[in-house]
């Protein structure tokens, strides 16, 4: 669904920009989707969550999702930078803790206080290190690097800044530490069609307009086709008995696979 598109429910049909839909089907369900993610960002749906006593700022859809990519890759280490309340620290190293192997490496610009006293305090902390500084100073990333073995398998999670540029260079630093088989998960693609919404204009004036082009969606797809070693492969569902075959995601392209 495109920001722009004219959106009209009558009864079970659902007609964008003229064209009918019958709205108990698959693309009836994925323009009501589309607009579900839209419309609850701008009223900070995802700002509601927590985890284990932690804020928890995603989709709960997102965050189901990737525990099944956890489960299926089962690493050794999970790479977070960006870490705000640090409830996704949290809800990492709850199911690596669960699984019985694995910890969590979390990185932020800024660690506030309050939220380094409650992630340090937390149960699950024991399976945390945190570290503070830009993610992508060449000297935050030998931190990270010296804290992971050689062998052990990683998965990496974006989600930081979410300009190109930043995302852009996150891709191309970390993606070294990811392992075969495994992903560079860029979060929040979905910026891509969120500038039309009030909140956005609002709080992110002569910003906005640039989202189309200036997100972290455009990042990965741009780093997939300079480097053939990678591509973007949405993870199959381990168990699906309906008819919905595709995510409900504030995450668009972000599953970047390395094939080799």
């Amino acid at each position: 669904m495109n920001q722009n598109d004219h959106i009209v429910i009558r009864g079970d049909i659902v007609e964008v920009n003229g064209s009918e839909v019958n709205l108990y089907s698959p693309e009836g369900f994925k323009i009501l989707a589309d607009l579900w993610l839209k419309v609850g960002w701008d009223q900070k749906y995802i700002y509601s969550f927590s985890w284990l006593g932690r804020p928890i700022i995603q989709s709960p859809d997102d965050m189901l999702r990737i525990q099944e990519v956890i489960y299926d890759i089962k690493p050794d280490v999970v790479v977070e930078t960006g870490i705000a309340h640090g409830g996704s620290l949290i809800y990492y190293a709850s199911i690596l803790q669960s699984m019985g192997n694995g910890r969590v490496v979390g990185i932020d610009i800024d660690i506030r206080q309050n939220n380094r006293i409650e992630i340090e305090a937390h149960k699950m902390f024991s399976l945390i290190s945190l570290i503070e500084g830009s993610s992508i100073e060449s000297s935050t990333f030998e931190k990270v690097k010296d804290l992971i073995s050689e062998n052990e398998k990683v998965l990496v999670i974006l989600d930081s800044a979410h300009d190109y540029k930043h995302v852009k260079s996150e891709i191309e630093i970390y993606c070294s530490l990811v392992s075969i088989g495994s992903y560079i998960v860029v979060t929040d693609g979905s910026q891509e069609y969120l500038g039309s919404t009030p909140r956005a204009k609002a709080d992110y004036p002569g910003y906005v307009d640039s989202w189309q082009d200036n997100n972290p969606k455009k990042a990965a797809e741009d780093f997939v086709l300079e480097n053939d070693n990678y591509e973007i492969l949405e993870p199959p569902f381990p168990f699906n008995e309906g008819n919905i075959d595709f995510r409900v995601t504030h995450w668009p392209s972000a599953f970047i696979k390395k094939i080799r």
